[in-house]
C-alpha cells in the first residue's frame, strides 16, 4: 500500500514517515470487544453495525453478560487500539494532489489533533472556523444553497483565511463545499490558494473502501478509488485538504463523530489567532445550520450553553426551518413564568412550540424530549442569526458572518469592554478594512488608545498595512505605543525560514553560546502551549540581536543601532559588548519599558528586514529624513538578497530596493527644486536617526547609482571638486597657474566670492524669529572646499568661525579676522582637490617616466656596483607613495583595524596599489643580490605595467574618458567567456595536431609552444605550411632515430596521416576566426548597447570615490608629499590639533537647525506624494476603477428601487384590498333601514381637475 514517490519524492516521503511515526502510540483506535445482538437481525448483527463474523472471539465469549445488555454503548463495549491508517491520501484518477487522513477514537484529545494538523501537517492556523452541520444525507440541495455555499461561504473564507469544517462525503452539503473550494482554488491567484482549508470530519464506519487505508506503518501516500456504488457507505471528497475519521466501533452507522467534532470547535475556539497566537482575539468559530434532521437539535443545544454562535440558512428545510419558524415567528410573548424563584418556559409556549414540531417532524417519535431541546434553544437564540438566502445575495455573506460573531460576542463581553472591540478584532482578524471603514471608523465612535492597542499589534505582526494606517489617522499615538519592549516582541515575531530569523538565531547563539530552544513535538499531550505562542523559538531574542543584525547588512556605513537603549558605547569592541549586554539581558531590563525616540524608522527597520513592501513604504512616508531613510532601505534590501536563496524573494527584495532609492532620487529632487542650498546640507548632515551617518556615506554603501546621477549630487561634488574657484574654469588655465603659481594673483582663474557663497548656500530670507539672517544659520553651512577644512583646522585652537560653528552645530557670534589676500588666494588656489589631482598626476607621469629610464638606461648591477642615484630617487619616490598609502587605510577615524582593512580593501584599485607595492617591494629585494638580479629586473618589469594601468583610475574622473572606461571595464567579463571557449578548441586542436605531426617527441618547452601558442598564433594569421603540408619543402634538419631525439634534435613529420592535419587546420581556422570572433564582437556590441545607456550614471557614482580621496589627500604629490605627513604628525601627535578632514563631508547642526532641516525635508516629500497621488487618481486604471465603484453603487440604487417598486405593489394590492372592502361595507350597510347616515357619503375629488392651475 505504501508508495515512496518517484525520483526525488523519496527523501520528502521518508522525512514525511519519520514526522508521523509517533503517531500510532498517540492516536488510538476503537474496535467492537462485546457482541450485543441487534434484535431486528436475527442475531447476525451486532447493534455496532458489524457482522457477527467480523467480531473477534473475545467479543462473542460471554454470552450471559452480553445477554444483559440491550443497548451497545461505544465506551463500555469497544476497547482502544493504537491506529492503523494515517498518513497521506490519494484519489486514483482523480487528482494528484495529496491529502491527509488520521483514524482516531472519539474521545481523542482535541489538542493533539489540532496540533498535529497545523504542526506535522503543516495546515495554516486558521482565522475564521465555519462548521458546516447538516445536508448530509442524499437528497438534491437547493439552487439556491449551492450558491450561498459557492459564492457566499467559500468566497468569504478566502477572504479571511478560514477552515470549513464538514463531514467530507461526496454527498450533500459536504459535496457541494468541495466542489465550490475547487472552483475558487482554480479560480483563485497562488498567493491566496491556501488559505481556504476544507477539513472532513466523518464517522470511520460510513467511509466506503476504508481498508484501501489500513496500514499500521502508516501510508504515504495511500491509493483510494471512488465508487458511488454503495447506499450504505459514501466516498471521500477529493476536494478537502484533510480528513479526520473518527472512530467509535460503529459500522455503518452516522452520528460518531458528533461529539469528537463538538470538542474540536470548542478547543480551537480558546486558541489565538495570528502567528505564534500573537492575535488579539480568540479563533472565531461559527455553526451553520443548512437543514438537517430533528436529532440534531441536542448538538445545537449543546454548542448553543458553551455560547458558540449559530448562523441558520432559514429556508434550506428540515431542522432550519424549524427553528426560522419557532424563533422568528413565535409571539414575543413573555417567554418564562416563575415558579418558586425557577425560571422556566410558560405552557402555552410550550404548546406552540410542539404544535410547530409537530408540523415539521409529524413521523418523530419521541417529541417530547426534542421540544424541551428546543425549548432550551429558544432560552439562548441571542446566539441564533437567521439568514434568508432566497431573500438576500449571496455577495455580502461575509458581512453576514462577521454580524453574526459580533452579535454572540456581545453576549458574552463585559460591560466594561467597548461594544466595538469585539467587532474590531474581527475585521482585523479577516483583513476587511472596508467593513472596519464603514462599520466602525465613520465618526460615530469615539475610540480610545486601549481598544485600538491590541488590534495595532495584531495588524503588524500579521502583515495588514491598510489597518495600521487606519489605526493611526484615527487616533493611536505611535510615540505612546511603541516602546523597546513592544519593538523586541515584534522581531521575535518573524516567521521561521526567512533570512531575518536565521540571522537573528545566529547572534542568538553568539550571545547565549548554545543553540536555543526550538519545540518539539514529543510531547503531544502539552504541546498546546507552543501552538499558542507560549514557546516560541525567538523568544529570547532582544535589541542586542537586532542591532548585530543590522551591523552586518549596514557594514561601516554607520554605527550600530539601539546601542544607546542598552548602555553600550559606541566605541566597544564586539567581544567587551557582547559581555556588557549578556550581563544587562540577565538583569531585568529595565530599558525595555521606555518609548523608542524614532517609533517609525524603527517600524520601517523592522518592515524592511521582512521583505514587507506596503508597509515599510507606508512606514516610510511617516518617517523623518525620507532620503536617507529610503536609501537606508535600499542598502539593507541590497544586502539580505545577497543572502536569500529563493529567487522569487530574492527579486521581489531587488525591486523593493529599486523603488527605494527612485523614491530617494525623487523627493531629493524635489528638495533641490525647491531650496539648492539646504538640498546640498540634506546630503552631509549626520543623522541622528540612522546612526550618525550621511545620505552620501549611505547611498554609496547602497551602490545607489540612480541618486547620485542626480544634477543635485552631481553639484554639490563638482564644487567640492572645484573649491573656491568657478566650476568653468579651463584646464590650461589651471595647467599654466600650476608651473606658474603666481598667476593665481591675477585673474586669469576667476574665484567665487563670498557674496557668491552666501547666494549659492542660501538667500538671506529673514526666518521665523523676524531676524535678518540667511539660511546659512538656520541649516548650516555646505563644505565645498578644502580651504574650509584648512581653516577649521587652523582655527581649532582659537576662536571659532561661521563655518566652524556651522560645521559643528555651535552658535557664532562674532566674524573671525580675514586672512591677507595673499595667503587667502594661495590656500584657495592649492587646497582645492582639483588642483591636488592635477598635481597628482604631473608627477605621477613624472614617476613612470622616471621608472621607464630606470629600467631602460640606468639600471645598474647588485652592489656594490649599484644602484644608481636615479634608482634611489625612485625608491624614496614609492617609499612616499607607500607612506600614502598607510594614511589612507589607518587614519580615516574608522574604530577598528578589522572595520579598516575591511574598507580599503573593497576598493579595486587599492588592490592594484597593494599588487604594484609588493611587487616593487619584492623586486628591489631581489635585485640587490646576484643571484636575483634578474629575476627582480623581471619583477621590476611587470610592475611598471601595474603601476601604468593605475593610470585607469586617474582618468576615471573626465567625463568623455570615465565612461568608456566603465564599458572597458564591463567587456573584460566578456573577454573570460570568450577565452573559455577558445582554450576549448585551443587545447582539442593543439593536441591533435601535435600528436598527428610528431609520432614522437620528448621536449616539453617545444610540446607546450606547439599545442598552446603556436595554436593561438593561428588566429592572427601566422601559419608555418611549410611545417604542417607535407607536400611544401622544408629545409629543417630532422630525424627518425629515437636516441638523437631524446637528445634534443629535431624529429621527423609524421607522412602517413598530414591529410588529416589539414583538415582539422581548415576546422580549427573556421571556428576560431569566424565563430568565435564574431561572437566576442557581439557580445561586445550587446555589452557597449546595454552599458552605454547606463554608462553616465555608473561614471557618476564612481566620481564620487574619486572627490573624496583627493578632498581628503594633502596638497602636495609625492614625493614632496612626505612634508605634508611630517606636519600632520606634528599637529596630531605634538600639537594634538583633532582632525576634521577625516569625516567625509560631514555636517553636524544643532538639534534646533537639526529640526527644522527635518521639517523642511518632511514638507518637501509631502508635496512629491500629493504629486504622485494627483498622477495616479488621473491615470487611467483609477478613473477605471473609480468609474467602476459608481457603477455598483448605481446597479445597488437600482436593486433597492426595484425592492420599493415591490413593497409599492403590494402596498397598492392592500389598499385595493381595503378600499374593496369599504365599499362592500358602506353597500351593505346603505341598503339596510337600520338607521339614516346624518349626511351624504364622501365624493372622491380628481384634484387635477380641481387644481387652479391645471390649465
Amino acid at each position: 500500500m505504501r508508495d515512496t514517490g518517484e525520483g526525488g519524492g523519496g527523501d520528502k516521503t521518508s522525512k514525511t514517515e519519520k514526522d508521523q511515526s509517533w503517531i500510532p502510540k498517540i492516536i488510538k483506535k476503537r474496535v467492537c470487544t462485546t457482541f450485543v445482538e441487534d434484535s431486528l437481525s436475527n442475531g447476525v448483527q451486532c447493534q455496532c453495525g458489524g457482522a457477527r463474523d467480523a467480531h473477534a472471539s473475545v467479543a462473542l465469549g460471554d454470552y450471559f453478560s452480553t445477554a444483559m445488555v440491550n443497548h451497545w454503548d461505544s465506551a463500555q463495549h469497544s476497547s482502544e487500539y493504537p491506529t492503523d491508517a494515517f498518513g497521506e491520501l490519494q484519489f486514483v484518477g482523480v487528482s494528484r494532489r495529496h491529502s491527509y487522513f488520521l483514524r482516531l477514537s472519539w474521545d481523542t484529545p482535541p489538542s493533539a489533533v489540532y496540533n498535529l494538523m497545523t504542526g506535522n501537517w503543516g495546515l495554516p492556523a486558521p482565522n475564521l472556523v465555519v462548521s458546516v452541520v447538516g445536508g448530509e444525507d442524499r437528497t438534491k440541495v437547493k439552487t439556491w444553497v449551492r450558491e450561498v455555499l459557492r459564492q457566499g461561504l467559500v468566497k468569504a473564507s478566502q477572504s479571511t483565511g478560514a477552515w470549513i469544517v464538514t463531514t467530507g462525503m461526496r454527498e450533500g452539503v459536504g459535496g457541494c463545499v468541495g466542489e465550490a473550494v475547487r472552483d475558487h482554488a482554480t479560480a483563485a491567484s497562488s498567493v491566496s490558494l491556501n488559505k481556504v482549508v476544507a477539513l472532513g470530519i466523518a464517522p470511520w464506519g460510513m467511509v466506503q473502501n476504508r481498508q484501501q487505508l489500513v496500514n499500521p506503518q502508516g501510508s504515504f501516500p495511500a491509493k483510494y478509488s471512488i465508487e458511488n456504488t454503495s447506499k450504505d457507505f459514501c466516498c471521500l471528497d477529493n476536494n478537502y485538504q484533510a480528513f479526520l475519521l473518527v472512530d467509535d466501533g460503529t459500522v455503518g452507522r452516522r452520528g460518531g463523530e458528533t461529539r469528537f467534532r463538538a470538542k474540536v470547535e470548542e478547543y480551537i475556539s480558546h486558541q489565538r489567532t495570528g502567528i505564534w497566537g500573537s492575535g488579539s482575539i480568540d479563533i472565531p468559530v461559527l455553526c451553520m445550520l443548512v437543514s438537517g434532521e430533528a436529532s440534531m437539535l441536542e448538538r445545537v443545544d449543546r454548542s448553543l450553553k458553551t455560547c458558540m454562535p449559530w448562523l441558520v440558512l432559514a429556508g434550506s428545510g428540515g431542522l432550519a426551518d424549524f427553528l426560522s419558524d419557532v424563533l422568528e415567528n413565535l409571539s414575543l410573548a413573555p417567554a418564562s413564568n416563575e415558579v418558586d424563584g425557577e425560571v422556566g418556559p410558560s405552557v402555552d409556549l410550550k404548546d406552540r412550540v410542539a404544535e410547530r414540531f409537530k408540523k415539521h417532524f409529524p413521523s418523530e417519535a419521541e417529541s417530547d424530549k426534542l421540544v424541551e431541546r428546543a425549548l432550551s434553544i429558544y432560552q439562548n437564540r441571542d446566539f441564533i442569526t437567521f439568514y434568508h438566502g432566497e431573500q438576500e445575495g449571496p455577495n455580502d455573506f461575509d458581512t453576514v458572518l462577521l454580524k453574526t460573531l459580533v452579535q454572540a460576542s456581545k453576549q458574552r463581553t463585559s460591560a466594561d469592554a467597548s461594544p466595538y472591540s469585539e467587532e474590531l478584532k474581527l475585521a482585523v482578524t479577516w483583513n476587511r478594512v472596508d467593513i472596519a471603514k464603514s462599520e466602525l471608523f465613520n465618526g460615530d465612535i469615539q475610540w480610545r488608545y486601549e481598544d485600538l492597542e491590541d488590534s495595532m499589534t495584531d495588524a503588524l505582526i500579521n502583515n495588514k498595512p491598510q489597518f495600521v494606517r487606519l489605526f493611526t489617522e484615527n487616533g493611536l499615538n505611535i510615540m505612546e505605543y511603541l516602546t523597546y519592549g513592544r519593538l523586541e516582541n515584534l522581531f521575535r515575531s518573524v516567521a521561521d525560514g526567512t533570512v531575518l530569523y536565521q540571522l537573528l538565531q545566529c547572534r542568538l547563539v553568539e550571545r547565549l553560546g548554545t543553540s536555543p530552544p526550538v519545540p518539539t513535538f514529543t510531547n503531544l499531550q502539552d504541546s498546546s502551549n507552543v501552538a499558542a505562542g507560549k514557546s516560541s523559538p525567538v523568544a529570547d531574542i532582544s535589541l542586542f540581536e537586532v542591532a548585530g543584525v543590522l551591523d552586518l547588512l549596514m557594514g561601516d556605513v554607520c554605527q550600530s543601532f539601539y546601542y544607546d537603549a542598552l548602555g553600550l558605547e559606541q566605541t566597544s569592541s564586539k567581544r567587551r559588548a557582547l559581555r556588557r549586554a549578556s550581563k544587562l539581558l540577565r538583569s531585568d531590563c529595565m530599558y525595555r519599558a521606555e518609548r523608542c525616540p524614532y517609533p517609525w524608522a524603527s517600524l520601517f527597520i523592522w518592515a524592511v528586514l521582512q521583505n514587507r513592501s506596503e508597509m515599510a513604504i507606508y512606514f516610510w512616508e511617516m518617517s523623518v529624513e525620507s532620503v536617507l531613510s529610503a536609501l537606508s532601505g535600499c542598502k539593507i534590501l541590497r544586502e539580505l538578497s545577497k543572502l536569500e536563496d529563493e529567487t522569487e524573494t530574492k527579486l521581489s527584495m531587488k525591486e523593493l530596493a529599486q523603488r527605494f532609492e527612485n523614491l530617494a532620487h525623487d523627493v531629493f529632487g524635489s528638495c533641490y527644486r525647491s531650496n539648492e542650498s539646504r538640498s546640498f546640507t540634506l546630503l552631509i548632515t549626520q543623522s541622528q536617526v540612522w546612526a550618525g551617518t550621511t545620505c552620501l556615506q549611505m547611498g554609496m554603501g547602497a551602490d545607489a547609482r540612480l541618486f547620485f546621477s542626480h544634477d543635485g549630487v552631481q553639484t554639490l561634488l563638482s564644487q567640492i571638486w572645484w573649491g573656491d574657484m568657478k566650476r568653468n574654469t579651463e584646464v590650461w588655465k589651471l595647467l599654466l597657474t600650476f608651473f606658474c603659481p603666481f598667476l593665481c594673483y591675477t585673474n586669469l582663474i576667476t574665484f567665487r566670492k563670498q557674496e557668491d557663497h552666501q547666494q549659492e548656500e542660501g538667500g538671506g530670507e529673514p526666518n521665523e524669529d523676524g531676524q535678518g539672517r540667511d539660511s546659512d544659520s538656520l541649516y548650516g553651512t555646505t563644505i565645498f572646499s578644502f580651504s574650509d577644512i584648512k581653516n577649521i583646522e587652523a582655527d581649532a585652537q582659537g576662536s571659532t568661525s561661521p563655518r566652524t560653528a556651522a560645521i559643528k552645530g555651535i552658535p557664532h557670534s562674532h566674524t573671525p579676522p580675514k586672512r591677507p589676500f595673499i595667503v587667502s588666494r594661495w590656500r584657495q588656489f592649492w587646497f582645492a582637490p582639483v588642483t591636488s589631482f592635477l598635481g597628482n598626476v604631473l608627477m605621477y607621469f613624472l614617476f613612470l617616466l622616471l621608472f621607464a629610464y630606470v629600467l631602460m638606461v640606468d639600471f645598474k648591477p647588485p652592489p656594490p656596483s649599484g644602484p644608481s642615484n636615479t634608482e634611489y630617487v625612485l625608491y624614496f619616490w614609492v617609499f612616499t607613495i607607500v607612506c600614502e598609502e598607510i594614511r589612507e587605510t589607518f587614519f580615516l577615524g574608522i574604530v577598528t583595524w578589522r572595520q579598516t582593512m575591511r574598507v580599503y580593501i573593497q576598493d579595486v584599485w587599492n588592490k592594484c596599489d597593494l599588487v604594484a607595492i609588493m611587487l616593487f617591494i619584492i623586486g628591489l629585494i631581489c635585485r640587490m643580490f646576484e643571484s636575483s638580479y634578474g629575476f627582480g629586473r623581471d619583477v621590476l618589469c611587470v610592475d611598471y605595467m601595474v603601476f601604468t594601468l593605475r593610470l585607469i583610475h586617474i582618468f576615471a574622473i573626465h567625463k568623455q574618458l570615465g565612461p568608456k572606461i566603465i564599458i572597458v571595464g564591463k567587456m573584460m567579463k566578456d573577454i573570460f567567456f570568450f577565452l573559455f571557449f577558445l582554450m576549448v578548441w585551443l587545447m582539442a586542436y593543439g593536441v591533435a595536431n601535435q600528436a598527428l605531426l610528431y609520432s614522437y617527441d620528448p621536449r616539453l618547452d617545444h610540446i607546450f609552444r606547439r599545442v598552446f601558442y603556436r595554436p593561438y598564433l593561428h588566429i592572427f594569421g601566422q601559419i608555418p605550411v611549410e611545417e604542417m603540408d607535407v607536400g611544401k619543402e622544408w629545409d629543417m634538419e630532422c630525424t627518425d632515430n629515437v636516441t638523437l631525439i631524446q637528445g634534443g634534435a629535431e624529429p621527423c613529420r609524421s607522412l602517413s596521416n598530414n591529410w588529416l592535419v589539414v583538415i582539422l587546420l581548415i576546422v580549427y581556422l573556421l571556428v576560431t576566426n569566424i565563430l568565435l570572433i564574431n561572437l566576442l564582437i557581439a557580445m561586445f556590441s550587446h555589452t557597449f548597447t546595454v552599458v552605454q545607456a547606463n554608462s553616465d550614471i555608473y561614471w557618476k557614482f564612481q566620481r564620487y570615490n574619486l572627490i573624496v580621496q583627493y578632498h581628503s589627500r594633502p596638497s602636495l604629490a609625492p614625493p614632496f608629499i612626505i612634508l605634508s605627513h611630517i606636519n600632520l604628525i606634528i599637529k596630531r601627535n605634538i600639537r594634538k590639533v583633532p582632525s576634521l578632514k577625516i569625516h567625509h563631508f560631514v555636517l553636524q547642526l544643532s538639534k534646533k537647525e537639526t529640526n527644522r532641516l527635518m521639517t523642511w525635508e518632511t514638507i518637501q516629500k509631502e508635496d512629491f506624494l500629493t504629486a504622485q497621488t494627483k498622477i495616479q487618481r488621473n491615470s487611467d486604471s483609477e478613473r477605471l476603477k473609480r468609474m467602476s465603484v459608481k457603477v455598483d453603487g448605481v446597479v445597488k440604487h437600482m436593486a433597492e428601487n426595484r425592492d420599493f417598486d415591490h413593497r409599492l405593489r403590494a402596498l397598492e394590492n392592500e389598499m385595493e384590498y381595503c378600499s374593496n372592502a369599504l365599499s362592500w361595507i358602506v353597500d351593505t350597510l346603505a341598503q339596510g333601514s337600520t338607521f339614516k347616515p346624518p349626511r351624504p357619503p364622501p365624493i372622491l375629488k380628481d384634484e387635477f381637475a380641481s387644481s387652479p392651475n391645471s390649465a
